[in-house]
C-alpha cells in the first residue's frame, strides 16, 4: 500500500512525462501501479484507500462493547484482556487494547462535555485557588494563586496555612495589588467559604459573609466537581507551581526561609505579568491598567482578620499560642480577643499582636520569634508577679500557734526553714516552748536566739535555752590598780577551815 506522499510523486512524474513507463522508472514502482492512481484522478475517486481487513478481536466486539458501557468507559485494558482470555481469545494484550481504544473513543462520542469560551468584562471577576508550596524547615507552604479573569492578571501569594485569617489576609492583599476590589470573587466549596449544601445550595460561612460585605464584593462558588468554571486560576495555579516550587524542571535550588519564597513568588508576578499572553495578545499589566477604572476602592483599614490569626486569651493566663510557640499579652486582656501574625522574615521576624477595641486596632504587644517550649514573656504583662525560686518557701500560718511562732521576727521564721529542711522531730513543741520563752526572756532575746540556733544548725531540745542562757551570762571585766589586785583571795578557804574547826570541836 502506497502512502499519501508516494502517490503525490507518481501522479507528479505522469504529469511531467506523460508516460505510464516513464512515470514508473522515475517515482520506482511499476506503469500498472502508475495507470491505477492516474485512472482513480480521472474518474475523481478517492486516491488508493486501505482496504479493511478482518481483526482477531471481531468476534468479541460486542463483549468489549458491554464492558465498556456497563463500566461508563472506566474499564482497563488488562482486564478486559483477562476476560476474553477466559472467553477463549487468543489474541495478545496489545490486540486487546487497539480494540478497547477504539470501542472507548466511539463510546465517548456524543457524551463529551462542550465548553463556550467564558467572555467576562473588566472588573467583573477574580478568581483564587491554592497549591502545594515548597517547604520550609520540613513544613509544607501554601501558594495563594488569584486570577482576574478580563485582564488575566495574576497574583501569588505564599501562605503559612488555609485557614480563613490567612485566606482572608491574602484576598485583602490582593485587591491592594490589583488596586481594588472585582464584583465577584469566584473560589471552590471550602469550609472557610461553604460551610454545607442544602438542596444543592451552598451555605456560606458567616465569616466570609461579613469579610465579603466589608469589601463589597460577593463570594461565589463553582458547582462541586466541576473545577472546568474556574480552569482560569487552575491554570495559574499550574505555573505558578511549575516556575517556584523546586523541580527537577526548573532546577531551584531549596528555600532556606518563609521570605525566600514570598521573593519567588514577587519574582514570578513580575514576569508573568510583563509577558504577552497567548490569548489577548497582550501583557497583563498593560490590560490591569484598563480593568483598575472598573474596580472599586478598597477600604483603607484591613479587615480585621486581616490582622493576624485570632486568638482568645485565657481567662487566667495572658499567653496567646501562635504557630506551637507561647507569646504574653496585658493582662488586661483576659478573656478577650486578639489578633497574632508574624512579621519580617529571618533574625528579625517580630510576633506581632493587635487588639480590636472601641477605638480601633491597637497593637498590644511585638516579641522576637519564639520556640515551641520557649514562651515569649513580658514581665510588664505579669504585674504584681513574684519570681518563684524553688525551696524557697514563704511561711504562711494557718493556725494560732504557728501565728504566735511566726510573730517573733526573723529569726523565727529562719528557725522553721531550717529546721524543717533537716527534718527536725516535734517541732510544733519547740515552736510552743519558744512562744512561752519570749514571753518571759523578751521576743527580742528569743528572736535572737532562735536566729542563732538556725545558722548552727542547733535544732535539739532543750538548745534553745542553752543558747538564751549563755547570752545573759554576766562577764565581770577585772583591772588591776593600786587598791585591787588580780591575784585570788583565801575568804573561801577561811569558810572551809571555820566548818572543818566546828566539826573538830564537836567531837567527843
Amino acid at each position: 500500500m502506497k502512502s499519501d506522499g508516494e502517490i503525490m510523486e507518481i501522479l507528479e512524474a505522469y504529469d511531467l512525462t506523460k508516460s505510464f513507463r516513464a512515470a514508473a522508472v522515475l517515482a520506482g514502482c511499476s506503469h500498472h501501479t502508475v495507470a491505477k492512481h492516474v485512472a482513480a484522478r480521472e474518474v475523481g475517486r478517492p486516491l488508493a484507500e486501505p482496504v479493511a481487513r478482518d481483526k482477531i478481536t471481531d468476534e468479541y466486539l460486542p463483549k468489549i462493547e458491554e464492558l465498556v458501557e456497563k463500566s461508563r468507559g472506566r474499564i482497563r485494558a488488562d482486564i478486559t484482556h483477562q476476560k476474553l482470555v477466559g472467553m477463549g481469545f487468543e489474541g495478545s494484550e496489545r490486540s486487546t487494547r487497539r480494540a478497547m481504544a477504539q470501542v472507548k473513543a466511539e463510546w465517548k462520542l456524543g457524551r463529551v462535555r462542550v465548553h463556550r469560551p467564558w467572555i467576562t468584562e473588566p472588573g467583573g471577576w477574580l478568581q483564587y485557588d491554592f497549591g502545594d508550596g515548597p517547604y520550609i524547615d520540613g513544613v509544607k507552604t501554601v501558594l495563594f494563586v488569584a486570577w482576574l479573569a478580563w485582564s488575566r492578571f495574576r497574583i501569588v501569594i505564599a501562605l503559612r496555612d488555609r485557614t480563613a485569617p490567612s485566606v482572608f489576609a491574602a484576598l485583602d492583599r490582593c485587591f491592594r495589588i490589583a488596586g481594588g476590589a472585582p464584583t465577584y470573587v469566584l473560589t471552590d466549596n471550602e469550609k472557610t467559604v461553604t460551610v454545607s449544601h442544602v438542596a444543592g445550595v451552598p451555605v456560606r460561612n458567616l465569616q466570609t459573609v461579613e469579610f465579603a460585605r466589608y469589601y463589597g464584593v460577593t463570594v461565589l462558588t463553582c458547582q462541586p466537581a466541576d473545577p472546568a468554571s474556574k480552569g482560569g486560576v487552575e491554570n495559574a495555579v499550574r505555573v505558578a507551581k511549575a516556575d517556584i516550587v523546586p523541580k527537577d524542571t526548573n532546577l531551584r535550588e531549596a528555600y532556606g526561609s518563609f521570605a525566600e519564597v514570598e521573593a519567588a513568588c514577587e519574582e514570578f508576578m513580575a514576569h508573568i505579568n510583563a509577558r504577552e499572553h497567548r490569548v489577548t495578545k497582550r501583557k497583563p499589566a498593560a490590560m490591569l491598567a484598563e480593568e483598575v477604572l472598573r474596580l472599586h476602592r478598597v477600604p483603607d483599614e484591613a479587615h480585621t482578620v486581616s490582622f493576624g490569626l485570632a486568638r482568645i486569651v485565657p481567662p487566667n493566663t495572658p499567653m496567646v499560642t501562635f504557630n506551637n510557640a507561647m507569646y504574653s499579652v496585658p493582662s488586661h486582656l483576659l478573656g478577650q480577643r486578639v489578633f497574632v501574625r508574624s512579621h519580617g522574615a529571618g533574625p528579625d521576624e517580630k510576633v506581632v499582636i493587635v487588639h480590636h477595641g472601641p477605638a480601633g486596632p491597637v497593637e498590644v504587644a511585638r516579641h522576637g520569634k519564639a520556640r515551641p517550649g520557649s514562651p515569649a514573656i513580658n514581665d510588664e504583662h505579669f504585674p504584681g508577679y513574684v519570681q518563684k525560686i524553688p525551696g524557697d518557701y514563704t511561711p504562711r500560718a494557718r493556725t494560732g500557734a504557728e501565728a504566735e511562732f511566726l510573730a517573733i521576727g526573723a529569726g523565727a521564721i529562719a528557725w522553721l526553714k531550717e529546721a524543717a529542711a533537716v527534718g527536725t522531730s516535734r517541732m510544733n513543741q519547740k515552736m510552743a516552748e519558744a512562744v512561752s520563752l519570749a514571753k518571759i526572756a523578751g521576743v527580742i532575746e528569743v528572736d535572737r536566739a532562735l536566729g542563732t540556733a538556725a545558722i548552727h544548725g542547733r535544732f535539739a531540745h532543750g538548745d534553745l535555752s542553752s543558747i538564751l542562757q549563755a547570752g545573759r551570762a554576766s562577764t565581770t571585766t577585772h583591772a588591776a590598780s593600786e587598791d585591787t589586785s588580780l591575784t585570788q583571795g583565801t575568804s573561801a578557804w577561811a569558810a572551809i577551815t571555820t566548818t572543818t574547826a566546828t566539826v573538830s570541836e564537836g567531837k567527843p
